[in-house]
């Protein structure tokens, strides 16, 4: 398997959801970064679960242990390594998905794949349990782009249906990327966010689950990062969401929506703003031919629903090879979005640090990186 990620910064994630803990090798950090591990800890609290209604009842504190790469909490040049115990889990519920395949789950292409010797309880290596660590990481990342102007953040842009409205394409205020990154339910609009609420409430009390899209925005990020083709920034950053459990699908500014539009309404003119390149649209979301162009980063991630659901689903018995119907239980999301949102800033930030590095090869400190 492939757990790994990036050129200059190094992620490997290990661990399984209900082994002792998962974890998180981080190599290639810049020496001498601060790191605040008490915003890093507000960070992992808005991916951690049991905290709400909305989100499974399983309750896990997610509190890294660092045990290499800090020195009184400044990065020192050693890969960085952090743990994070779990503590709660019921693996007893998972027994009979050994040989009763979940619907959309990964549990028979990890039996094809590995013979049967797969970890099955809570999802094995496949779950979104293994995004914490991931959130670790791209928490520390986002911590060090922060430092020179560059910002990340997502949104809910639709549940169920419901839309959020739209990231600003030419770009957002910094007080509104903070305030949605603040908040409990991370929302431009509190009215769609509580159609979105109810939506995912009324899926939980059908026994079902809804699905949805997140929405990200990289501010500040200056023109000429990135490389063309497959190491491309869009390249890269798909690659990095699509790691992410239950992505189905990635855009970039106008994404799909570009293959109905002209030439003429697509392409963004170029014209001069206090001495710099700029653009009077942002159709392309900041990237052309796989570089920053300077303008906002907009992207958008698709998350399908949760596949362990409440409802009776047909499934099979591999050990008998017949068709057999299949009751899941266990402790899910009804809807996986919400946490999903720092999760989509982490792989970002990761994305976005390692792209830097690779202009800037030199060194990340001293210079104006605006």
């Amino acid at each position: 398997m492939a757990s790994y990620l990036g050129k200059h910064i190094h992620v490997s994630i290990f661990g399984q959801s209900h082994s002792p803990a998962i974890g998180v090798t981080v190599d290639g950090l810049p020496a001498g970064e601060q790191v605040d591990l008490e915003q890093l800890q507000t960070f992992l609290n808005r991916r951690a679960p049991g905290r709400s209604l909305l989100s499974t009842s399983r309750k896990e504190d997610d509190r890294p242990e660092i045990l290499s790469g800090l020195v009184d909490g400044v990065t020192c040049g050693a890969p960085l390594a952090a743990l994070i115990r779990n503590t709660n889990t019921r693996s007893g519920d998972y027994d009979n998905l050994r040989d009763h395949p979940r619907p959309a789950h990964a549990d028979y292409t990890a039996h094809v794949k590995y013979g049967g010797h797969q970890d099955v309880a809570g999802g094995g290596h496949f779950s979104g349990r293994l995004t914490a660590p991931l959130c670790v990481a791209g928490g520390i990342c986002g911590q060090i782009l922060e430092r020179r102007g560059i910002t990340i953040a997502a949104h809910i842009a639709a549940i169920g249906g419901v839309e959020d409205r739209p990231f600003n394409p030419m770009g957002e205020l910094r007080t509104v990327l903070d305030s949605v990154k603040a908040a409990p339910f991370p929302v431009l609009e509190e009215q769609a966010g509580e159609k979105m609420r109810a939506a995912i409430l009324a899926a939980k009390e059908a026994g079902d689950s809804v699905g949805g899209v997140v929405e990200c925005m990289i501010s500040g990020l200056p023109a000429g990062v990135g490389s063309p083709m497959a190491q491309g920034l869009e390249s890269q950053l798909a690659a990095a969401l699509f790691a992410i459990p239950a992505v189905k699908g990635v855009e970039f500014g106008e994404g799909f929506q570009a293959a109905r539009m002209l030439g003429s309404e697509h392409n963004d003119p170029f014209r001069m703003e206090n001495g710099r390149v700029v653009t009077e649209s942002n159709h392309a979301g900041g990237i052309l031919g796989g570089i920053s162009n300077g303008m906002p980063i907009l992207f958008r991630v698709a998350f399908k629903p949760t596949p362990s659901i409440a409802k009776v689903q047909q499934s099979v018995s591999l050990s008998r090879q017949q068709e057999e119907p299949l009751q899941i239980v266990g402790r899910h999301d009804p809807c996986i979005v919400p946490r999903a949102v720092p999760v989509v800033e982490a792989a970002a930030a990761l994305v976005a640090l390692d792209a830097l590095l690779d202009r800037n090869t030199d060194s990340l400190s001293g210079g104006d990186y605006r």
